[in-house]
């Protein structure tokens, strides 16, 4: 193991060189958070492939592959489409917002007073998702180095905090650019065709598995009804997400670069469930299925290529977990602390003075707030898949419908919107404690509830106000100066 550990300890050093190098690039608010909107196509797509990928859909979508068959590769291939829809349809107006957050676009739309409340579900989210990629950490580390989980959790996650504290969004591109590289080498050009040869071809795993295995739709239509309402739809608001559309340099490159991710994730989402396929036939009887990837990377691989498939998994989790990071704490310093201490941020661009220098200090102790957060919260969690469930279920039920609403209906009002975040979110609250983390309903009955009270109040409150639509028309089509939404935006700010 002495090779693959080398690897690992080389892989590992470079994050937090990448983090040094990004130091000296975040200088300004804009280049903290999100890399001075400067990404060209290549690194787009790259870092957008990178962060929605992460622990969930590389061991969870062997080990889904394992259980299923080929049909387990939905649950990625849902994050797929939803990319693939962002990009088609959203990513080029989202864009030319030219904002920091999703609740800034929100209070832009309604002209105010959505902020907060969008921002404490949104914060919950994020917070979720950050701490189901550094549980995952456990799992490799114990592959690795027979590690005891908390040390595993505490180690892998101080250096995800380190490199994204250190240089912000621009460490985390760097980090994701390289754990995309990592993580295509290692997932697909290695583990994917070893697996396939060593369980003896495509003829030998068929001739050893039940037929439903090789059934596209063998994970059932309720399972891929609910992926999809989840990721595809989560993947259409979260601020992790559209995070990283505020990076790219203009809305083609938010539209194209994101159409490759999608594409990406499509082939990601395929190779996962063969893999897991694979060890279904290598290996019948595992207690867990999400024991698959690091059993299969252990017995299977050899020295050297281990190492390497093993820092492709940590590259997964890395890239999603930074992502999810940076995502909190901007949200936690900008949507929830700065508003509630009555410092109103316009959501256009500044000057590189002093004051954004300031606002550099000030995110990156969020940063390091959130991540020790996400690191005790993820030493006191032990169920990955309901702390994702419970993440994607408060994102869709509670913020979906606004967002949505927001960009496609003109008569939706600001009370409509605080309605439908507070009335789906605690929908979804209740029916998880009722029918349980995991069940469909939640995510069902709090998306319906949520839509219906949108719809209801908007209808009877005033329509938004004409010059609030008017200033959001012209920053949405990218012809309004950046200062100017400012204006739209006083009244509300006012009153919070």
């Amino acid at each position: 193991m002495a090779v693959d550990y080398l690897v690992i300890v080389v892989y590992l050093a470079g994050m937090l060189a990448m983090g040094w190098w990004g130091m000296r690039r975040a200088r300004s608010k804009s280049e903290f958070l999100v890399a001075g909107r400067r990404l060209g196509p290549a690194m787009y797509s790259g870092t957008m492939a990178a962060i929605v990928l992460g622990g969930a859909s590389t061991i969870g979508g062997v080990g889904l592959g394992y259980q299923y068959g080929l049909s387990g590769a939905w649950m990625v291939f849902t994050i797929g489409l939803g990319l693939l829809a962002l990009s088609v349809f959203f990513s080029a107006r989202i864009a030319r917002l030219k904002v920091y957050t999703v609740s800034e676009m929100l209070d832009l739309r309604y002209g105010g007073r959505a902020g907060v409340i969008s921002g404490v579900v949104m914060w919950a989210y994020t917070l979720m998702l950050a701490v189901t990629s550094t549980i995952a950490y456990a799992t490799i580390f114990d592959v690795l180095f027979d590690m005891n989980r908390t040390l595993a959790i505490v180690l892998g996650g101080s250096i995800v905090v380190a490199y994204s504290t250190l240089g912000g969004m621009w460490s985390i591109t760097l980090t994701d650019m390289v754990q995309f590289v990592v993580k295509t080498i290692g997932v697909l050009l290695l583990l994917l065709p070893i697996a396939v040869v060593k369980a003896g071809g495509f003829s030998e795993m068929k001739a050893q598995l039940p037929t439903e295995y090789f059934d596209p739709l063998g994970i059932g239509g309720e399972t891929i009804f609910t992926y999809v309402l989840i990721y595809t739809f989560g993947m259409l608001i979260g601020q992790d997400i559209w995070q990283r559309v505020f990076t790219a340099r203009s809305d083609t490159t938010a539209k194209w670069g994101g159409t490759v991710a999608g594409t990406y994730c499509l082939a990601y989402a395929l190779a996962g469930a063969v893999i897991g396929t694979a060890a279904k036939v290598l290996y019948p009887k595992l207690g867990s299925p999400d024991d698959a990837f690091a059993t299969i990377v252990k017995e299977e691989l050899p020295v050297g290529v281990r190492g390497l498939v093993l820092a492709a998994a940590l590259a997964a989790v890395m890239s999603t977990s930074s992502g999810a990071l940076i995502a909190c704490a901007t949200v936690a310093n900008n949507d929830i602390w700065s508003r509630l201490r009555g410092i109103v941020k316009a959501p256009a661009e500044s000057a590189e003075n002093a004051e954004e220098h300031d606002e550099v200090k000030g995110n990156r102790a969020f940063i390091l707030i959130m991540g020790l957060a996400v690191i005790c919260t993820a030493i006191a969690i032990d169920n990955v898949v309901e702390a994702l469930t419970v993440a994607y279920n408060l994102l869709v039920g509670g913020l979906l419908v606004p967002i949505l609403g927001g960009l496609v209906w003109k008569r939706g009002t600001v009370h409509g919107a605080l309605a439908a975040v507070v009335v789906g979110g605690l929908a979804v609250v209740a029916l998880m404690a009722t029918y349980g983390i995991l069940a469909n309903e939640p995510v069902y009955y709090g998306l319906l509830a949520s839509l219906a009270a949108y719809l209801a109040v908007s209808f009877a409150t005033p329509a938004t106000d004409a010059a609030v639509l008017a200033a959001w028309r012209e920053r949405l089509a990218g012809r309004a100066p950046e200062a100017e939404p400012e204006l739209a935006s006083e009244p509300a700010a006012t009153s919070r």
